[in-house]
């Protein structure tokens, strides 16, 4: 059988994922009566990555064209998830970038470009959201063009094919159409085709003996944990022996259990695995990503895969406040150490660590929103924790301290130019450029220590109404900068533990913005609310209204209360400072102090 095995690569949101939707479509992967040919992003299957509308976990599918098997290999789009990326672009030989008619070419885009180049894949350029009102098709295709002049080591890499889309639509075109693409009866036979005539086949070395790298772990309740690679060379039957290796030396060797090849989205037995395509093998307990699955004959350990280092860190332990235990089934520092060293086998841009003075862990990401998924994903599975606020990793090369750096692009209206320029300056931040496009926006572009543009993101959408378009490119390490003043008010801390009250609050509420209501449980430590000033406040929440024999004409009044600022656990994330941490549970997200007792606090800021 023919195999042609492609990823999906682009910037977040620019159409990768509605793009494979219509491809499974089309092949008829799928019976008109199917639940998923009414589905979109079909392959966002996570909850996570459904509700915030990004993909967060590589996967892959297989739809069948002409009798010629292409295996998709879907990727995120987001840089925090680079590392998911990284580490499947080894089983492909082509790459189809996507980009996004209006936007142009963006950091992500650069950074899924490099690696695929990295990687010598074949690359089809797919300028996708043709029918958008403010698409520019004609200038995307100069600026990708630009980046490729960039990025390419040799002029090879210049001599791309080009496609234009639309992807909710599944229309594909080798030229820009003239018209109303509505109008237009077209489908996606010209991606399939230039698939065949430019992606090359994965078959070869068919007479050589077994070997495969292991990409992806998955665990299934019937035969346990499966390990996901392409066939980089001969053939693998069921029942045959097979050896696990790494460059140290062999590790073990097994029996293969179940074979499985991919088809749509569901797997199927096979008794064979052919050579180029991408398998799953079941029957080996001890597996990690980059292992190597070889025949007994011949161990030969493929190099290992090569992964960015994270860049960011926090503290997790288990959880130490008055109500700890209460709402968590996984609440020991035991349990969560087995989950954070159970998550590393399959996210491998991750890094975890056991705290030397304490029962704490040290898990070390790509970013805020890499470490948050991981926590998320945690209290969704019914742990409790508490996590510190989030750190930079700094590193030590010729005498200097290093700290990392990104690159920050804003696409904003241009009337919020003032906030931005306002935030970023205070952020210690350096402009590089800034363009108008003529159409009532502008697309900005700074260079920032990663430490001063943390909680950036959040406060920047706030300024600008959830207008501001915000994305990130890692530069790497440089020497580290000044570090901007403290721009976050004091906190409004509970005194004493208890229920909320209407008539504590109403006090509260006039010192500052609460982030509880009443009827909440509350214990002395616990931050309920943002300050108007720069220090913190000790306040009761939890005082009533004395009651009394005298009677006036305003006492039946309701009290007014303004509702609460409710924040995601990235917002928490964002706003904490060191004296404080973050108190997760499955029903619950709790700003608390570090030290619960005001005399306790008070010592500490004296020995400060």
């Amino acid at each position: 059988m023919d195999v042609r095995n492609i990823a999906i690569i682009a910037h977040v949101d620019h159409g990768k994922t509605t793009l494979v939707d219509g491809m499974l479509k089309q092949t008829h992967t799928f019976r008109d009566n199917q639940k998923e040919m009414q589905e979109i992003c079909i392959m966002d299957s996570n909850d996570l990555e459904r509700e915030k509308g990004i993909t967060i976990l590589a996967k892959n599918t297989a739809v069948f064209y002409k009798g010629v098997k292409i295996n998709i290999i879907d990727t995120p789009g987001h840089a925090d998830f680079g590392g998911e990326v990284e580490r499947v672009l080894s089983m492909a030989d082509g790459a189809l970038l996507i980009v996004d008619a209006a936007e142009g070419p963006l950091p992500q885009t650069r950074f899924v470009l490099k690696k695929a180049i990295e990687a010598k894949l074949k690359i089809i350029l797919v300028i996708n959201k043709i029918d958008k009102k403010d698409a520019r098709p004609f200038e995307t295709l100069r600026e990708t063009e630009e980046l490729f002049l960039q990025l390419a080591p040799d002029p090879s890499y210049l001599d791309f094919h080009i496609l234009y889309c639309v992807g909710r639509e599944a229309k594909a075109f080798r030229q820009v159409p003239q018209g109303d693409l509505t109008q237009i009866a077209a489908n996606l036979d010209p991606l399939f085709e230039m698939i065949l005539e430019h992606v090359p086949t994965a078959v070869s070395n068919i007479a050589q003996s077994f070997q495969m790298q292991i990409t992806n772990l998955e665990y299934n309740d019937y035969v346990g944990m499966l390990g996901i690679g392409r066939v980089r060379r001969g053939k693998l039957s069921l029942g045959e022996m097979i050896s696990l290796v790494k460059p140290e030396g062999v590790i073990g060797t097994y029996k293969v259990e179940k074979l499985y090849t991919s088809r749509g989205l569901a797997r199927e037995e096979i008794e064979t695995a052919e050579n180029g395509d991408i398998i799953a093998i079941a029957g080996i307990d001890k597996l990690a990503i980059g292992q190597t699955l070889t025949s007994p004959q011949s161990p030969e350990a493929l190099p290992l895969i090569q992964i960015q280092e994270p860049t960011m860190k926090v503290c997790i332990g288990p959880n130490s406040s008055p109500l700890a235990g209460r709402e968590g089934k996984f609440c020991t520092s035991r349990q969560l150490g087995e989950r954070l060293f159970k998550e590393i086998q399959t996210n491998i841009s991750l890094r975890v660590e056991r705290s030397a003075d304490s029962n704490e862990y040290i898990v070390s990401g790509r970013g805020e929103l890499h470490l948050a998924i991981l926590i998320e994903t945690m209290r969704r599975e019914g742990y409790e924790m508490q996590v510190s606020k989030p750190e930079v990793i700094l590193k030590k090369e010729g005498g200097q301290t290093l700290e990392p750096y990104e690159e920050v692009t804003l696409d904003v209206p241009e009337e919020y130019i003032g906030e931005i320029t306002s935030e970023l300056g205070q952020r210690k931040t350096q402009m590089i450029s800034m363009h108008h496009d003529g159409r009532g926006r502008v697309k900005m572009i700074y260079h920032g220590a990663q430490l001063n543009l943390m909680g950036v993101r959040n406060a920047l959408l706030t300024k600008t109404k959830g207008t501001a378009g915000y994305f990130t490119y890692f530069l790497g390490y440089r020497p580290v900068s000044s570090k901007m003043e403290r721009i976050r008010n004091g906190v409004l801390v509970a005194d004493q533990s208890g229920v909320s009250r209407s008539y504590g609050l109403v006090n509260a509420q006039e010192r500052g913005t609460l982030f509880i209501g009443p009827g909440i449980e509350v214990y002395e430590g616990m931050v309920v609310g943002l300050n108007t000033r720069d220090f913190d406040m000790e306040i009761n929440v939890c005082k009533e209204k004395k009651q009394t024999n005298m009677r006036s004409e305003t006492a039946d009044i309701a009290i007014q209360i303004t509702p609460p600022v409710i924040m995601s656990l990235e917002q928490c994330l964002d706003f904490l400072e060191e004296d404080e941490l973050l108190e997760v549970t499955p029903k619950n997200l709790r700003l608390r102090k570090k030290l619960l007792g005001k005399t306790d606090r008070v010592r500490a800021g004296r020995r400060e």
